[in-house]
């Protein structure tokens, strides 16, 4: 089994490329990127046989197509915006497809693909990291034993670092984007959008996480569960975390950034050259990203200073009764899930076991043999199931 990761290299990727190393059904894992010298640190720590690295620029088509040949699986751990073009690569050289979402609008158009990849009996499972992804799939364990569905609570909790803290948990122009576009509920069996940085509630996780503020921010859950489940009457999906696993402070000053228009995509002359503001804030803050070797699961005997668990709340009925499932997903000493969960995506198409179409994971992947794989990186489902009577 060969499974390419694109954008193997980053911050998400080398934990993808990680996990499928470790997995004895994968032979050959290649971490596509253009960034040769951030591979050859991701390899050199990695220190596996089973992972090289080919230099890929998606820019060049023809040679971007070749790369996918003869590759039973593509993981995109790219930046969203690549996500159609990858796509559409895939159908051209074969070869199975998946990533880590697309933020509401870009997975919406991913879907429009389905008779394409349907016809060359191909499988895309659009949105596979921690969230969206592992609630999606949260979320089909609670529909499969429920008769109607009310709600989808979509809850991303992660332990806040230090105050002072301005590192950044993931790709910064996807966190610059959650910040500043309207985040998009299903409300009332309706599709809508909402002010960023709204809806904010308080939310209790599993300790050390605790009591959290969590708002509203985009993404592509919201996109896709509504429309798998309606059928059974859902009314109501949204999607809340707590300002992306960063310092409320460092948010802060991205919105003010924000606000006095760093975030505009509109060219601005500056000294008689064109320059988009939003490029030059997405530049300046990826210097605070930490270095690539934080991504990568430590020692088991140095646990990170991190917590993180995904919790989706069900509320429906069954046999006329109403009933709440609580789906929890904790790590705390395992890999990152953003890595893990695509992996385990990305197996499972090169082994054959998922249909062809673009599919979203609630409709991919059966829940059950997906949380058992999870816990063999010991990221732990647990669930709690009330009623009224």
């Amino acid at each position: 089994m060969r499974i390419i990761v694109l954008g193997g290299a980053g911050k998400m990727g080398c934990i993808a490329v990680q996990a499928l190393a470790k997995d004895p059904r994968v032979d050959e894992v290649v971490i596509a990127d253009i960034n040769q010298d951030q591979a050859r640190i991701v390899t050199d720590y990695l220190e596996n046989p089973k992972v090289s690295f080919r230099q890929v620029d998606i820019q060049d088509k023809r040679g971007f197509v070749k790369s996918l040949e003869d590759t039973d699986a593509c993981l995109n751990a790219t930046v969203y915006y690549t996500n159609l073009a990858v796509m559409e690569a895939c159908l051209e050289a074969g070869t199975h497809y998946t990533d880590l979402g697309g933020l509401f609008h870009t997975t919406r158009k991913q879907l429009e693909l389905n008779k394409r990849f349907t016809t060359a009996s191909l499988s895309a499972v659009l949105g596979m990291g921690s969230a969206p992804g592992i609630p999606n799939i949260q979320a089909r364990y609670a529909a499969d034993r429920l008769d109607k569905l009310h709600s989808i609570k979509i809850f991303d909790g992660i332990k806040p670092p230090p105050p002072d803290d301005v590192h950044f948990t993931y790709a910064v122009p996807t966190i610059v984007d959650e910040l500043t576009f309207e985040p998009m509920v299903f409300d009332n069996g309706e599709f809508a959008s909402r002010e960023p940085l709204s809806g904010f509630e308080d939310y209790w996780f599993t300790e050390p996480i605790g009591l959290q503020p969590m708002h509203l921010s985009l993404h592509s859950e919201v996109a896709t569960l509504p429309i798998s489940f309606q059928n059974k009457g859902l009314k109501e999906c949204f999607f809340k975390i707590n300002y992306w696993g960063m310092a409320k402070a460092t948010i802060e000053k991205v919105r003010v950034l924000a606000d006095f228009g760093f975030a505009d995509e509109e060219p601005v002359e500056v000294n008689g050259q064109s320059i988009v503001p939003r490029e030059v804030m997405v530049s300046m803050l990826s210097g605070n990203v930490p270095p690539i070797t934080d991504f990568l699961a430590p020692p088991k005997n140095k646990p990170p200073d991190w917590v993180k668990e995904i919790v989706t709340e069900i509320q429906g009925e069954k046999d006329g009764v109403e009933i709440t499932y609580r789906l929890g997903t904790l790590t705390c000493k395992g890999a990152l899930p953003t890595g893990v969960a695509p992996a385990i995506a990305a197996i499972w198409l090169a082994e054959g076991r998922i249909a062809a179409g673009v599919l979203p994971p609630e409709i991919a992947l059966e829940p059950e043999p997906f949380f058992h794989e999870l816990e063999q990186h010991e990221i732990i489902t647990k669930v709690s199931v009330t009623s009224k009577i």
